[in-house]
């Protein structure tokens, strides 16, 4: 078991708290814009399962995943959907999805790690469709906070999805953190395939 692992083993509730009524529309409102009505979306690293249950209530169709089994137990039973606990490297499909959502989830992935993941998740997206991604804004990449953490720039995803084919940019923006007492910048990212 990794160090990002054993964090949400241990603050699995803790964390489940301090996210599940984090105000995040503007966030969806980026994102939905993209996605058609009733729209098939995963939700990738759901966490608490607050997005996935948003999207529910908005009427699309969620498949959420998350690599903590207490978190995914969590958000199952706040979301009255089965979320699979599973590493993002597992997910096997054809263009299944019109829309990724990965809410502050892929910034776990090392840089090295990044575009492999990116390059085999696209096959289950469907053609045109669009994948969300947020970090943490800035040029860290290491142990923050008991957690592996990979901080990201324009120019930093920019050079990794250069390097990628099938993929454009979208949108991209910072935000503030919408949690209490917590002061950090994200970077946001919308990639679409082509």
């Amino acid at each position: 078991m990794n160090i990002t692992e054993q964090y949400y083993l241990d603050n699995s509730k803790e964390f489940f708290d301090s996210t599940i009524n984090a105000d995040v529309t503007p966030l969806y409102d980026h994102f939905l814009k993209y996605v058609p009505d009733k729209g098939y979306i995963l939700d990738l690293g759901c966490g608490s399962g607050r997005d996935t249950k948003a999207f529910i209530d908005k009427g699309f169709t969620v498949d959420a995943i998350d690599g903590s089994m207490e978190l995914c137990a969590l958000a199952s039973e706040y979301t009255g959907i089965d979320v699979k606990c599973m590493d993002f490297m597992q997910v096997e499909c054809h263009e299944k999805y019109d829309a990724v959502w990965a809410c502050a989830s892929m910034l776990h992935i090392g840089s090295d790690m990044l575009p492999e993941l990116i390059n085999k998740l696209r096959s289950a997206i469907k053609p045109n469709g669009i994948w969300y991604m947020s970090f943490k804004y800035g040029d860290f990449e290491g142990e923050r906070d008991g957690r592996f953490f990979v901080d990201m720039t324009s120019e930093k995803f920019r050079n990794i999805i250069d390097r990628l084919n099938g993929w454009s940019l979208v949108e991209e923006w910072d935000s503030e953190d919408v949690r209490r007492g917590k002061n950090v910048k994200w970077y946001n990212v919308i990639i679409r395939k082509e």
